[in-house]
């Protein structure tokens, strides 16, 4: 009876430590990381690179699956966007208020949903605050998480109406060049340990 208690207590003790699930804190690899905002405009479609990017996410993993995520932030120095053309980032510096409003800026707020399809692979729904230019608004985004060794990236791509953050989409020319409201944000975000 004695040995057969030491082998049940055993067991439990093995079920309970083969199921704790370990959080890690992750900063974002700028280096790795890229962030694209695509747009259009009257005459030619655009896209602007984020050449400097911050982040910070807490993830717990279970047996190198994710099965949560507690943080999430991610920062854009918003004069670091770069299209290529001086004009244009000119002008968009200017539509986003860049003297006053220097970064861009994501919080996550809830989890919804996270799918792990393959081991190390899932589809995560989130919801979380977008501030631009000063305006702060709640956001979905879904993205794919890959879990590897030491390393999380997650990848996605978002639409957003740049007037719903009070921004006039930007002109040049005197008014001849247009760009639409729409943008794409398209984002690969490698988090390391």
């Amino acid at each position: 009876m004695k040995n057969l208690k030491i082998v049940f207590g055993s067991l439990l003790m093995l079920c309970i430590t083969t199921q704790i699930s370990v959080a890690q804190t992750y900063q974002l690899n700028n280096s790795s990381s890229t962030l694209e905002i695509e747009g259009t405009s009257n005459i030619h479609d655009w896209e602007l690179t984020a050449e400097d990017q911050q982040g910070k996410l807490i993830a717990e993993l279970d047996g190198g699956q994710l099965v949560e995520i507690s943080k999430l932030d991610f920062i854009v120095k918003a004069e670091s966007l770069e299209s290529g053309k001086s004009g244009m980032n000119k002008n968009t510096y200017k539509a986003l208020n860049t003297d006053k409003y220097s970064q861009i800026v994501y919080r996550l707020t809830k989890v919804i949903n996270i799918d792990c399809i393959t081991q190390g692979k899932c589809k995560v729904i989130t919801t979380g605050d977008l501030t631009i230019a000063g305006t702060t608004k709640p956001i979905k985004i879904t993205f794919d998480a890959q879990v590897t060794e030491g390393q999380i990236l997650l990848t996605g791509s978002k639409p957003l109406n740049m007037t719903d953050y009070g921004i006039e989409p930007p002109k040049a020319l005197f008014g001849t060049i247009t760009t639409g409201e729409k943008v794409n944000i398209k984002f690969q975000s490698y988090f390391k340990i």
